[in-house]
Protein backbone atom coordinates (compact mmCIF):
# COMPACT_ATOMS: atom_id res chain seq x y z
CA UNK A 1 0.00 0.00 0.00
CA UNK A 2 1.06 3.66 -1.03
CA UNK A 3 0.60 6.02 1.99
CA UNK A 4 1.68 9.92 1.70
CA UNK A 5 2.26 11.82 5.02
CA UNK A 6 1.21 15.51 4.00
CA UNK A 7 3.11 17.49 6.34
CA UNK A 8 5.65 15.08 7.81
CA UNK A 9 7.91 16.60 9.27
CA UNK A 10 5.49 18.67 11.31
CA UNK A 11 4.16 18.32 15.06
CA UNK A 12 1.27 16.21 13.65
CA UNK A 13 2.86 14.77 10.62
CA UNK A 14 5.59 13.39 13.49
CA UNK A 15 2.93 12.05 15.36
CA UNK A 16 1.41 10.48 12.55
CA UNK A 17 4.62 7.99 11.58
CA UNK A 18 4.88 7.55 15.42
CA UNK A 19 1.49 5.87 15.96
CA UNK A 20 1.55 4.60 12.20
CA UNK A 21 4.09 2.31 13.85
CA UNK A 22 2.53 1.61 16.83
CA UNK A 23 -0.97 0.09 14.56
CA UNK A 24 1.34 -1.94 13.14
CA UNK A 25 1.48 -0.34 9.24
CA UNK A 26 5.07 -0.71 8.80
CA UNK A 27 5.12 -3.36 5.49
CA UNK A 28 3.68 0.08 3.56
CA UNK A 29 5.31 2.20 0.68
CA UNK A 30 5.72 5.77 2.44
CA UNK A 31 5.30 8.82 0.89
CA UNK A 32 6.76 11.34 3.18
CA UNK A 33 5.61 14.94 1.69
CA UNK A 34 6.69 18.45 3.24
CA UNK A 35 7.21 22.06 2.17
CA UNK A 36 9.75 22.67 -0.55
CA UNK A 37 13.01 23.67 2.12
CA UNK A 38 12.24 19.83 3.29
CA UNK A 39 12.70 18.11 0.31
CA UNK A 40 15.27 15.67 0.10
CA UNK A 41 16.03 15.38 3.33
CA UNK A 42 15.49 12.04 5.23
CA UNK A 43 13.40 11.12 8.26
CA UNK A 44 13.19 7.65 10.00
CA UNK A 45 10.22 5.48 10.03
CA UNK A 46 9.52 1.62 10.94
CA UNK A 47 14.07 1.47 11.21
CA UNK A 48 14.27 2.55 7.34
CA UNK A 49 14.81 5.88 6.13
CA UNK A 50 13.28 8.07 3.60
CA UNK A 51 13.91 10.90 1.36
CA UNK A 52 11.06 13.70 1.59
CA UNK A 53 9.60 14.45 -1.58
CA UNK A 54 7.00 17.27 -3.37
CA UNK A 55 3.61 17.41 -3.88
CA UNK A 56 3.97 16.55 -7.49
CA UNK A 57 5.72 13.54 -7.19
CA UNK A 58 3.40 12.16 -4.55
CA UNK A 59 0.51 12.69 -7.02
CA UNK A 60 2.57 11.05 -9.96
CA UNK A 61 3.23 8.02 -7.88
CA UNK A 62 -0.50 7.21 -7.49
CA UNK A 63 -0.82 6.71 -3.41
CA UNK A 64 -4.07 4.64 -1.93
CA UNK A 65 -4.52 6.74 0.74
CA UNK A 66 -3.23 10.38 1.90
CA UNK A 67 -3.22 11.60 5.10
CA UNK A 68 -2.85 15.78 4.99
CA UNK A 69 -1.63 17.75 8.06
CA UNK A 70 -0.50 21.12 6.47
CA UNK A 71 -3.26 23.08 6.98
CA UNK A 72 -6.18 24.32 5.45
CA UNK A 73 -4.42 26.39 1.90
CA UNK A 74 -2.46 23.46 1.61
CA UNK A 75 -5.76 20.81 1.66
CA UNK A 76 -7.74 23.21 -0.63
CA UNK A 77 -5.37 23.42 -2.96
CA UNK A 78 -3.70 19.73 -2.82
CA UNK A 79 -6.25 17.28 -1.72
CA UNK A 80 -8.48 17.51 -4.80
CA UNK A 81 -5.62 16.49 -6.52
CA UNK A 82 -4.47 13.83 -4.69
CA UNK A 83 -8.68 12.50 -5.16
CA UNK A 84 -8.09 12.37 -8.97
CA UNK A 85 -4.74 10.53 -9.29
CA UNK A 86 -6.73 7.94 -7.30
CA UNK A 87 -6.01 8.39 -3.54
CA UNK A 88 -8.77 8.28 -0.53
CA UNK A 89 -7.63 11.65 1.64
CA UNK A 90 -7.89 11.88 5.14
CA UNK A 91 -7.91 15.54 6.19
CA UNK A 92 -6.48 17.19 9.20
CA UNK A 93 -7.00 20.80 8.26
CA UNK A 94 -9.99 22.83 8.73
CA UNK A 95 -10.30 23.39 4.67
CA UNK A 96 -13.34 20.57 4.35
CA UNK A 97 -15.20 20.24 7.91
CA UNK A 98 -18.17 22.60 7.05
CA UNK A 99 -18.88 20.55 3.80
CA UNK A 100 -22.48 19.20 3.59
CA UNK A 101 -21.09 16.38 1.77
CA UNK A 102 -17.53 15.56 3.33
CA UNK A 103 -17.86 12.99 6.08
CA UNK A 104 -16.69 14.70 9.54
CA UNK A 105 -15.34 11.55 11.52
CA UNK A 106 -14.46 10.54 15.03
CA UNK A 107 -14.62 6.56 14.54
CA UNK A 108 -15.93 6.15 18.35
CA UNK A 109 -19.07 8.04 16.87
CA UNK A 110 -19.64 7.76 13.61
CA UNK A 111 -17.38 6.47 11.38
CA UNK A 112 -19.91 3.89 10.18
CA UNK A 113 -21.39 6.38 8.02
CA UNK A 114 -18.15 6.46 6.18
CA UNK A 115 -18.77 4.28 2.56
CA UNK A 116 -16.61 3.10 -0.59
CA UNK A 117 -17.46 7.02 -2.24
CA UNK A 118 -16.56 8.99 0.56
CA UNK A 119 -12.64 9.64 -1.35
CA UNK A 120 -12.30 13.11 0.84
CA UNK A 121 -12.69 12.66 4.46
CA UNK A 122 -12.17 15.82 7.62
CA UNK A 123 -10.67 15.21 10.81
CA UNK A 124 -12.23 16.93 13.17
CA UNK A 125 -10.57 19.96 15.35
CA UNK A 126 -8.47 18.25 18.38
CA UNK A 127 -10.75 19.98 20.67
CA UNK A 128 -13.95 18.84 19.13
CA UNK A 129 -13.03 15.33 19.16
CA UNK A 130 -12.26 14.20 22.67
CA UNK A 131 -15.49 16.44 23.64
CA UNK A 132 -17.39 14.01 21.11
CA UNK A 133 -16.04 11.04 22.21
CA UNK A 134 -17.23 11.74 26.02
CA UNK A 135 -20.46 13.46 24.43
CA UNK A 136 -21.72 10.68 22.31
CA UNK A 137 -22.62 7.50 24.64
CA UNK A 138 -24.12 10.44 27.37
CA UNK A 139 -26.53 12.06 23.76
CA UNK A 140 -27.33 8.80 23.05
CA UNK A 141 -28.61 7.46 26.77
CA UNK A 142 -30.15 10.64 27.81
CA UNK A 143 -30.36 13.39 24.76
CA UNK A 144 -28.56 16.29 25.84
CA UNK A 145 -30.16 19.80 25.33
CA UNK A 146 -27.09 22.10 25.97
CA UNK A 147 -23.31 21.71 26.44
CA UNK A 148 -21.16 24.90 28.02
CA UNK A 149 -17.43 24.34 27.27
CA UNK A 150 -14.35 25.96 28.95
CA UNK A 151 -10.90 24.48 27.26
CA UNK A 152 -7.61 24.55 28.67
CA UNK A 153 -5.06 24.53 25.25
CA UNK A 154 -1.81 23.58 24.90
CA UNK A 155 0.51 25.23 22.97
CA UNK A 156 1.36 22.52 20.67
CA UNK A 157 -2.47 23.01 18.98
CA UNK A 158 -0.44 25.95 17.57
CA UNK A 159 2.29 23.67 16.00
CA UNK A 160 5.99 24.66 16.22
CA UNK A 161 5.61 28.57 16.70
CA UNK A 162 3.68 28.02 19.91
CA UNK A 163 5.95 25.65 21.55
CA UNK A 164 8.97 27.70 20.71
CA UNK A 165 7.59 31.02 22.04
CA UNK A 166 6.39 28.95 25.89
CA UNK A 167 10.56 27.41 25.65
CA UNK A 168 11.74 30.66 24.49
CA UNK A 169 10.30 32.19 27.30
CA UNK A 170 10.52 29.97 30.30
CA UNK A 171 14.63 30.33 29.55
CA UNK A 172 14.07 33.79 29.00
CA UNK A 173 14.97 34.10 25.99
CA UNK A 174 14.29 36.88 24.20
CA UNK A 175 12.65 35.75 20.22
CA UNK A 176 10.04 36.48 18.12
CA UNK A 177 6.06 36.70 19.33
CA UNK A 178 3.58 33.84 17.80
CA UNK A 179 0.79 34.84 20.61
CA UNK A 180 -0.26 38.16 21.75
CA UNK A 181 0.36 37.79 24.80
CA UNK A 182 3.07 36.08 26.73
CA UNK A 183 1.94 32.65 27.43
CA UNK A 184 4.58 31.36 30.04
CA UNK A 185 3.09 31.63 33.67
CA UNK A 186 0.08 32.79 32.13
CA UNK A 187 -3.21 31.86 30.32
CA UNK A 188 -5.33 33.96 27.69
CA UNK A 189 -8.84 33.76 26.21
CA UNK A 190 -8.23 33.79 22.92
CA UNK A 191 -7.71 30.59 20.32
CA UNK A 192 -7.85 31.45 16.49
CA UNK A 193 -9.71 34.62 15.05
CA UNK A 194 -11.96 36.96 16.69
CA UNK A 195 -15.28 36.71 14.68
CA UNK A 196 -17.91 39.79 14.47
CA UNK A 197 -20.23 38.35 17.00
CA UNK A 198 -17.27 38.11 19.37
CA UNK A 199 -16.13 34.84 19.64
CA UNK A 200 -13.57 32.85 17.89
CA UNK A 201 -12.96 30.47 15.01
CA UNK A 202 -11.71 27.55 17.60
CA UNK A 203 -15.02 28.60 19.68
CA UNK A 204 -17.27 28.35 16.50
CA UNK A 205 -15.86 25.04 15.27
CA UNK A 206 -16.75 23.19 18.90
CA UNK A 207 -20.46 24.30 18.24
CA UNK A 208 -20.59 23.78 14.43
CA UNK A 209 -18.49 20.61 14.38
CA UNK A 210 -20.53 18.95 17.78
CA UNK A 211 -23.37 19.37 15.51
CA UNK A 212 -22.22 17.48 12.91
CA UNK A 213 -20.29 14.54 14.17
CA UNK A 214 -23.94 13.85 16.56
CA UNK A 215 -26.24 14.47 13.65
CA UNK A 216 -28.35 16.53 15.60
CA UNK A 217 -28.64 20.81 15.22
CA UNK A 218 -30.86 21.07 18.04
CA UNK A 219 -28.13 20.98 20.46
CA UNK A 220 -27.82 24.42 21.88
CA UNK A 221 -23.71 25.04 22.51
CA UNK A 222 -21.25 27.90 24.11
CA UNK A 223 -17.67 27.63 24.65
CA UNK A 224 -14.50 30.06 25.70
CA UNK A 225 -11.32 28.64 24.46
CA UNK A 226 -8.36 29.67 26.32
CA UNK A 227 -4.74 29.09 25.70
CA UNK A 228 -2.83 27.89 28.17
CA UNK A 229 1.27 27.09 29.16
CA UNK A 230 0.99 23.41 28.99
CA UNK A 231 2.48 21.01 26.28
CA UNK A 232 0.94 17.37 27.45
CA UNK A 233 -2.70 18.18 25.77
CA UNK A 234 -6.00 20.01 25.88
CA UNK A 235 -8.45 19.92 28.97
CA UNK A 236 -12.01 20.97 28.95
CA UNK A 237 -14.33 21.23 31.50
CA UNK A 238 -17.86 21.01 30.10
CA UNK A 239 -21.17 21.28 31.69
CA UNK A 240 -24.01 19.21 30.13
CA UNK A 241 -28.27 19.44 30.24
CA UNK A 242 -29.98 16.91 29.37
CA UNK A 243 -33.66 16.33 28.40
CA UNK A 244 -33.85 12.98 30.38
CA UNK A 245 -33.09 12.00 33.75
CA UNK A 246 -30.00 10.45 34.77
CA UNK A 247 -28.32 8.56 37.40
CA UNK A 248 -25.06 9.30 38.39
CA UNK A 249 -23.55 6.03 39.04
CA UNK A 250 -25.30 5.30 35.36
CA UNK A 251 -23.25 7.90 33.76
CA UNK A 252 -19.59 6.75 35.11
CA UNK A 253 -20.57 2.85 34.13
CA UNK A 254 -21.80 4.19 30.69
CA UNK A 255 -18.50 6.33 30.41
CA UNK A 256 -16.18 3.54 31.20
CA UNK A 257 -17.61 0.90 29.06
CA UNK A 258 -17.05 3.12 26.00
CA UNK A 259 -14.38 2.71 23.51
CA UNK A 260 -12.11 4.88 23.59
CA UNK A 261 -12.49 6.63 26.97
CA UNK A 262 -10.20 5.90 30.29
CA UNK A 263 -11.97 7.10 33.35
CA UNK A 264 -9.99 8.60 36.02
CA UNK A 265 -12.50 9.83 39.02
CA UNK A 266 -11.37 8.97 42.26
CA UNK A 267 -10.99 12.92 43.84
CA UNK A 268 -10.57 11.70 47.88
CA UNK A 269 -7.37 10.32 46.04
CA UNK A 270 -6.56 13.05 44.11
CA UNK A 271 -7.23 11.09 41.02
CA UNK A 272 -8.14 13.37 37.76
CA UNK A 273 -7.40 13.68 34.53
CA UNK A 274 -4.31 15.68 33.47
CA UNK A 275 -2.86 16.95 30.28
CA UNK A 276 0.94 15.49 31.84
CA UNK A 277 -1.20 12.45 32.45
CA UNK A 278 -2.77 12.25 28.47
CA UNK A 279 0.54 12.90 26.95
CA UNK A 280 1.68 10.43 24.69
CA UNK A 281 -1.56 8.51 25.13
CA UNK A 282 -4.02 7.98 22.31
CA UNK A 283 -7.15 7.77 24.81
CA UNK A 284 -9.75 10.52 26.10
CA UNK A 285 -9.90 10.77 29.92
CA UNK A 286 -12.50 11.69 31.56
CA UNK A 287 -13.19 12.69 35.62
CA UNK A 288 -14.28 15.20 38.52
CA UNK A 289 -17.32 13.55 36.96
CA UNK A 290 -20.75 15.43 39.44
CA UNK A 291 -23.91 16.33 39.39
CA UNK A 292 -24.64 20.06 38.96
CA UNK A 293 -27.12 21.08 41.72
CA UNK A 294 -28.09 24.40 40.36
CA UNK A 295 -30.19 23.30 37.49
CA UNK A 296 -32.18 19.76 36.60
CA UNK A 297 -30.92 16.90 34.61
CA UNK A 298 -27.27 18.82 34.57
CA UNK A 299 -24.00 17.36 34.88
CA UNK A 300 -20.36 18.69 35.01
CA UNK A 301 -17.28 16.60 34.07
CA UNK A 302 -13.52 17.56 33.22
CA UNK A 303 -12.38 16.11 29.83
CA UNK A 304 -8.07 15.84 29.16
CA UNK A 305 -6.84 14.15 25.68
CA UNK A 306 -3.13 14.55 23.91
CA UNK A 307 -4.15 17.25 21.29
CA UNK A 308 -1.42 15.67 18.94
CA UNK A 309 -2.70 12.02 19.02
CA UNK A 310 -5.91 11.88 19.62
CA UNK A 311 -6.99 15.13 18.86
CA UNK A 312 -5.16 14.84 15.23
CA UNK A 313 -2.76 11.52 14.42
CA UNK A 314 -4.28 9.25 16.24
CA UNK A 315 -7.80 9.81 14.93
CA UNK A 316 -7.26 9.76 11.39
CA UNK A 317 -5.06 6.65 11.58
CA UNK A 318 -8.06 5.20 13.27
CA UNK A 319 -9.52 6.10 10.24
CA UNK A 320 -7.52 4.62 7.68
CA UNK A 321 -7.72 1.42 9.99
CA UNK A 322 -11.03 1.05 9.61
CA UNK A 323 -11.08 2.07 5.53
CA UNK A 324 -8.78 -0.68 5.46
CA UNK A 325 -10.55 -3.50 7.57
CA UNK A 326 -13.52 -2.61 6.00
CA UNK A 327 -12.16 -2.03 2.47
CA UNK A 328 -13.67 0.79 1.20
CA UNK A 329 -10.36 1.39 -1.18
CA UNK A 330 -8.70 -1.81 -3.13
CA UNK A 331 -5.45 -1.19 -1.54
CA UNK A 332 -3.48 -4.17 -0.24
CA UNK A 333 -1.49 -4.32 2.79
Amino acid sequence: MKLAVVGATGLVGKEILDVLEEFGFTDIELLPVASEKSIGKEIEFANRRYKIISMEEAILKKPDLAIFSAGAKTSLEYAPRFVEAGATVIDNSSAWRKEKNIPLIVPEVNIRILTKRDKLIANPNCSTIQLVVALAPLHERYRIKRVVISTYQSVTGSGAYGVKQLKDEQQGIDSEKFYPHRIHENLFPHGGNFQDDGYTTEEQKLVNETRKILDDNSIQLTATVVRAPVLGGHSEAVNVEFWNEYDINDVKNLLKESQGIIVQDAPEKNIYPTPIGAKGKNEVFIGRIRPDFSQPNSLNFWVVSDNLRKGAATNAVQIMQYILQNRLIDATM
